[in-house]
């Protein structure tokens, strides 16, 4: 069985974004309210961990009769904000996060619901959701019949726009692709990257260009009074710059993903530490701005879903000091340097010959001379 989530745009009502708003606040006061009473009894077993595990932790039922209000929105979402702390919790201990935190009213609102006995139904521009009852959606892309629907996440941002993203599941199990044509990419803070047939994917780098438009709109809120009128009016205008350079970075980055996902059988990056190298080198914006991580995310699926592969060599593999043509390893090379040159009499820029040398490292991988 696989997963695959469907986006759209929902325009509720002014009765059902009544709603939504109260249910937001309502899986947060939950989840709060729940980190509060598990932070109290963690503090009391840390030191027994056996006491820790048999320890019975509160469920969103206990708190229905203290709050009655509660019981007005869809028990799901609170049942969900549940075992979102459960997943907190279970990364924590086992190192992959830091210790959960409180979420507070300037987070991103949304809550997730599930499927059960048919309560959500796709029809006619339209969805049906637990208390929500029928609302309307852009559904711009057809879901196949054959794609069952497991949840629903319903978001706002915060420009006020209302999405959901629909898990479905499938049956579908990819045939493994002969690998046949393989490419390298080294990561590249101007253009995204550069692949092992020197070729670019010359990002334009969204946020650069929107810099000063997003500096004088951030400029005018900061002269406005905090929680006027004016001041939610700009804010939104500054929100609204924000979200469409996230919405071109996307989209780009899809439209790139896939074309790489149709080209190649198997794709060769390294295992990049993309927030501990925007620190180190004091590149964050550029770093930040690229979306490397999320372009690698969409390249995995995308690959998966053809039966295809993304391999991942070594952070400390020396691609960028390391001759393509003899192998001999260039260890005084600084960074400022962008052309490779051997002793050999190999010359190549600097980039392509990273991107050749994690190719071959990428085939070794998989066995293939």
């Amino acid at each position: 069985m696989a997963n695959k989530a469907y986006k759209f745009r929902l325009y509720p009502t002014q009765e059902q974004e009544q709603l939504l708003a109260k249910t937001f606040g309502c899986v947060r006061f939950v989840y709060n309210k729940m980190l509060e009473e598990r932070i109290q009894i963690y503090e009391k077993f840390k030191d027994d961990k056996e006491a820790l595990k048999q320890h019975k932790f509160p469920t969103p039922a206990k708190y229905k009769r203290d709050f009655p209000w509660l019981k007005e929105i869809d028990s799901l979402a609170l049942a969900n904000a549940q075992l979102n702390l459960q997943k907190a919790f279970t990364n924590f201990f086992s190192g992959r996060a830091g210790f959960p935190k409180f979420k507070s009213r300037k987070a991103k609102q949304s809550y997730t619901t599930n499927m059960v006995n048919g309560n959500m139904k796709l029809a006619d521009g339209s969805i049906k959701l637990p208390k929500l009852k029928w609302i309307k959606i852009k559904q711009h892309r057809d879901i196949p019949p054959h794609h069952m629907i497991k949840s629903c996440t319903i978001t706002k941002t915060k420009t006020g726009k209302y999405f959901i993203s629909i898990l479905t599941e499938y049956e579908h199990q990819p045939v493994p692709k002969d690998v046949k044509n393989v490419v390298g990419l080294d990561f590249s803070m101007n253009t995204l990257y550069v692949d092992s047939e020197g070729k670019r994917a010359n990002y334009p780098r969204f946020y650069r260009q929107a810099l000063e438009k997003l500096a004088r709109a951030q400029r005018v809120l900061s002269r406005r009074r905090k929680g006027s009128n004016r001041w939610h009016k700009q804010r939104r205008k500054v929100a609204q710059l924000h979200e469409k350079i996230a919405n071109q970075r996307q989209d780009f980055l899809h439209q790139v993903s896939r074309q790489l996902a149709n080209r190649y059988d198997a794709v060769v990056i390294e295992d990049l530490n993309m927030k501990g190298m925007s620190q180190a080198l004091h590149f964050g914006q550029s770093v930040h701005d690229n979306g490397w991580g999320m372009f690698t995310f969409f390249l995995q699926y995308k690959l998966a879903e053809q039966g295809k592969k993304l391999i991942k060599i070594d952070k400390w593999f020396p691609s960028s000091k390391t001759c393509s043509c003899c192998g001999r390893v260039n260890v005084s090379l600084s960074l400022s340097e962008r052309l490779f040159r051997c002793a050999c009499g190999f010359v190549a820029d600097r980039d392509t010959n990273a991107a050749i040398n994690i190719k071959k490292e990428g085939l070794k991988q998989l066995g293939i001379a």
